[in-house]
């Protein structure tokens, strides 16, 4: 029987993450969680830390090799330009994310102005999450990043961006840079669970950038942000270790070096002879 370098595991599929569950979390008053992550290892580690969504950026496109073994619900960003020309290139996307990068659910930004791609993309069969409030691919017109809805009728536009994505079919909304009373009152307005990010805490679920969770950004840190972990200079404390072994022979050992076995007849050449000069 051939070495095998990985072993097998299975999936325990009877804990799947689903729209109707997390509309149902909102209804029972539990939060919603929520992270970005854009490969396997780290969709898998937040997936097995029991993330009720993971949400794979538009800096990233789609979703990388390996998320359709995950529990969580996986929604794929869509990026800048694959839904601004009008719903037939919305919807054509929006497929094409499900079908060729395993993303069960997209995002796209926008509120009334965006609530007819919304229609067309959920009567196409794909669920969709809505984002209003800051949207990042909206940052020039907004002219930076900015809390929104800060006055009488940019709150007001905001609750009609709320309702319109709502009755277009949205499962759940991104609530973003938007002050904490606004989000209350249309996490309350609408029966679609809230997503906060810089929203408070009234909101159905939280989400944060995996790299802000991790303490892996090299930017400042927005108000909102709680680092939960500062892995930066643990990640270049290791590779730096990784590079010292290396160039020292210490890495790797025999202990993780492969073996012939005994009963195998394979003939090697011998190694070849170092000669040392003496000083005549």
């Amino acid at each position: 029987m051939p070495m095998s370098l990985y072993p097998s595991e299975t999936v325990d599929r009877s804990l799947k993450v689903t729209l109707a569950s997390c509309r149902a979390k909102k209804e029972r008053g539990e939060k919603i969680t929520c992270l970005t992550a854009y490969d396997y290892p780290f969709a898998r580690l937040f997936d097995e830390a029991g993330v009720d969504i993971l949400l794979v950026g538009d800096s990233w496109g789609m979703a990388a090799a390996g998320l359709d073994s995950t529990l969580a619900v996986t929604v794929a960003d869509m990026p800048f330009g694959s839904y601004h020309l009008g719903a037939a290139q919305a919807v054509e996307n929006a497929i094409r994310l499900v079908k060729e990068a395993g993303a069960e659910t997209v995002k796209l930004e926008g509120g009334e102005s965006r609530a007819a791609v919304i229609a067309a993309i959920v009567n196409a069969e794909v669920p969709v999450m809505a984002h209003i409030g800051l949207t990042p691919q909206s940052v020039h017109r907004q002219s930076g990043y900015h809390v929104q809805g800060v006055t009488q009728a940019a709150a007001e536009q905001l609750l009609r961006d709320a309702d319109a994505v709502q009755a277009a079919g949205a499962f759940s909304v991104v609530l973003e840079g938007v002050p904490r009373e606004l989000a209350a009152a249309i996490t309350r307005q609408l029966a679609i669970p809230t997503i906060g990010i810089g929203a408070g805490p009234e909101c159905d679920g939280q989400v944060l950038v995996m790299h802000d969770l991790l303490g892996l950004s090299f930017r400042p840190r927005p108000k909102f942000v709680r680092p939960y972990a500062e892995l930066a200079q643990q990640v270049r404390g290791a590779a730096e270790t990784f590079r010292l072994e290396v160039e020292s022979g210490a890495f790797p050992a025999d202990a993780e070096s492969y073996h012939l076995p005994k009963a195998a007849k394979v003939e090697l050449p011998a190694p070849a002879r170092v000669r040392v000069r003496t000083a005549r």
